[in-house]
C-alpha cells in the first residue's frame, strides 16, 4: 500500500487535496481535505440580521448569486413573507443566469480539457478534443468563454453587477426592467440559445430537452452529424471511456426544488430521490445533521443540525484531517448537483440513465448539460412574463427574534442557509454548501462521503502522480472549495 496525496487541483474554485491509498493500481481508501478555513459562519456573528445579504455573496466569486438568494430566503422565513411574481422570476432569471454560466464554464474549461492531454493520443476522438478543448487554445473553448462574457451582461441589467449582487432582497427585487429592457434581455438569451444550438449541441434545444430515453439519446447521436456538436464529442469518449462505469456514488439524491412561480410551483421539483428501491420522498430539513468527528472544528454534542450548529475551529484535533462538516440526511451520504435535481425532478432520460448505471462521471456531466437545454427556453418565458405596471418587491419588517431557514440550488446542488436573530442581530448563522455535502469527510462511524467513496476503485498507472482517472471523477462534481467551508 502507497500513499498519494493530489493537490492542489487546478481549474477548481479553491484549495483541495485528495489523500489516496493505492494498492494493485487502484485506490484503496481516499481522504478529501478542504485546506482552508474562512470563517464566515463566526464573521457574521452579531451583525444585524439585513446584514448578511451584503456579507454572504462574497463567500464564492462564482455562485453568489445563490449565497443571496439562500440568504434572502432565510431573512423573508423570519418575514413570513413572499416576494412578488416579477421579484420571483427576476430573481429566477438572475440565479438562472450564474449557474448556466457555471454549467458552460464547468464543461468547456474545467472538465473536457484534462481530455486533450498526451495520455489519449491514440484515441479516435483525440485529435478533434485539442482542437475545440485545449487549454486556453481550443476552437470551441474560446468560443465558449466569449458567449459566457456576453451572457453575464443579464445580470449587469437585472442587478446591477456581478458577482456580489446586492439587489436580491427577501420580499423581492431592488431592481425594476422596464419594457425596453425587457427586450434586450430576451435578445440576449436568444444569443445564448443560437450558441448551444450550433455549437454545443447542433441541434435545438427542445430536442436535446425531450430526449426520453438512453435509446433515444443513441438514436440522436446516431443520426447527428459527426463532426458537429460538442454534446456527441462528449458522447463518444464518455461510451469509449467507459466513463459510466467511473466515480460512482451513494445512490441517495437530494434537491432543494429550483426556480419557484408565483402559484407554489416549481421549475424543478423538491426531494429525496432513492435509486435503491426507486422511489421519491419528500425532503424533510430535520433530517439533516452536520457531523464534526474528522474536521479541524469542535465537535462537542456530537452531530447537530445545522439550526444548533458550531462553527469553531480546533485546528491540533487528533484523527481530523479537513475543515469541512459531513453532513447527513437522516445518517446517510448523499449526492446533490444538477444530476440530482434531474432525478428528483423525474426528467425521464436522466432517470433512465441513472437506472441503467447510477451516478457516474458520465451521468453526472450529462445533467449538467441537459439543463442548459431545459433551463434556457424557461427564461425566455420568464422575461416575457414580467409586468412592468407591477411591484418588485413588497414592504415587510424584520422579527426581532427569530429561527428561520433559507434554502435553494446553486449550480453544484442544494444550498442552505440557517439564521437564529436576537434583539434584530445575528445570534447564529450555519450554511451547508453543495461541495460540503459531496465532499464530506467520514462521520462519527467511519462513512466516507460522497467523493471520498467514488474515487474508491479508480485506475492509477504506474507513476502517475496526479491520476487522470481521479481528476476525472473530482471535476464530475466540480468542486467550489471556498463555499465549502467557512
Amino acid at each position: 500500500m502507497s500513499r498519494l496525496i493530489v493537490g492542489p487541483f487546478n481549474r477548481v474554485e479553491g484549495d483541495l487535496e485528495v489523500h489516496l491509498d493505492v494498492a494493485d493500481g487502484q485506490v484503496k481508501s481516499a481522504h478529501v481535505n478542504a485546506t482552508m478555513y474562512r470563517g464566515f459562519e463566526q464573521i457574521l456573528l452579531g451583525k444585524h440580521a439585513s446584514d448578511a445579504l451584503v456579507y454572504v455573496p462574497r463567500i464564492c466569486g462564482i455562485c453568489s448569486v445563490a449565497q443571496s438568494v439562500a440568504a434572502s430566503r432565510a431573512l423573508a422565513n423570519a418575514m413570513e413573507v413572499t416576494p412578488p411574481a416579477n421579484g420571483l422570476l427576476v430573481t429566477n432569471l438572475m440565479l438562472a443566469t450564474e449557474n448556466l454560466a457555471d454549467h458552460l464554464t464547468h464543461f468547456y474549461l474545467f472538465f473536457m480539457p484534462d481530455f486533450a492531454r498526451e495520455a489519449y493520443a491514440k484515441q479516435s476522438w483525440f485529435a478533434a478534443v485539442v482542437e475545440r478543448f485545449s487549454a486556453q487554445q481550443g476552437q470551441h473553448a474560446r468560443t465558449a468563454l466569449a458567449a459566457r462574457q456576453r451572457w453575464f451582461t443579464l445580470l449587469g441589467t437585472l442587478g446591477g453587477k456581478w458577482p456580489h449582487t446586492h439587489s436580491i432582497l427577501p420580499a423581492g427585487s431592488s431592481r425594476a426592467v422596464d419594457v425596453a429592457e425587457q427586450v434586450r434581455l430576451l435578445g440576449r438569451i436568444r444569443e445564448f440559445r443560437a450558441f448551444l444550438e450550433k455549437t454545443l449541441f447542433a441541434a435545438p434545444l427542445e430536442v436535446i430537452g425531450t430526449l426520453d430515453s438512453e435509446a433515444a439519446l443513441q438514436s440522436w447521436y446516431d443520426t447527428a452529424a459527426p463532426e458537429h456538436g460538442d454534446l456527441r464529442l462528449f458522447l463518444t469518449l464518455a461510451w469509449q471511456g467507459r466513463l459510466d462505469q467511473l466515480g460512482v456514488g451513494p445512490g441517495l439524491y437530494m434537491a432543494n426544488g429550483s426556480y419557484p412561480d408565483a402559484d407554489g410551483g416549481l421549475l424543478f421539483g423538491r426531494g429525496v430521490w432513492d435509486a435503491k428501491v426507486s422511489a421519491l420522498t419528500a425532503l424533510n430539513p430535520a433530517d439533516i445533521t452536520e457531523d464534526a468527528t474528522h474536521a479541524w472544528l469542535s465537535d462537542a454534542g456530537g452531530a447537530r443540525h445545522p439550526a444548533d450548529g458550531v462553527t469553531l475551529p480546533d485546528a491540533d484535533k487528533a484523527h481530523a484531517y479537513t475543515w469541512n462538516k459531513a453532513p447527513r440526511l437522516a445518517g446517510r451520504v448523499l449526492e446533490t448537483g444538477a444530476l440530482a435535481r434531474q432525478v428528483v425532478n423525474g426528467h425521464p432520460l436522466i432517470r433512465d440513465v441513472v437506472g441503467r448505471c447510477g451516478s457516474t462521471v458520465y451521468t453526472r456531466v450529462l445533467g449538467r448539460l441537459l439543463e442548459l437545454a431545459l433551463v434556457v427556453p424557461a427564461m425566455e418565458q420568464w422575461v416575457k412574463s414580467l409586468q412592468s405596471d407591477s411591484p418588485y418587491f413588497v414592504a415587510a419588517e424584520l422579527p426581532d427574534e427569530a429561527h428561520c431557514v433559507g434554502m435553494t440550488e446553486a449550480a453544484r446542488g442544494s444550498l442552505g442557509h440557517w439564521m437564529t436573530i436576537r434583539h434584530g442581530k445575528i445570534a447564529n448563522y450555519q450554511i451547508i454548501a453543495p461541495t460540503s455535502w459531496n465532499f464530506s469527510p467520514r462521520d462519527s462511524a467511519g462513512v466516507p462521503g460522497a467523493l471520498e467513496a467514488a474515487l474508491i476503485g479508480a485506475a492509477v498507472e504506474d507513476g502517475e502522480l496526479t491520476p487522470l482517472t481521479v481528476q476525472h471523477i473530482v471535476r464530475s462534481f466540480d468542486p467550489c472549495m471556498v463555499c465549502t467551508v467557512h
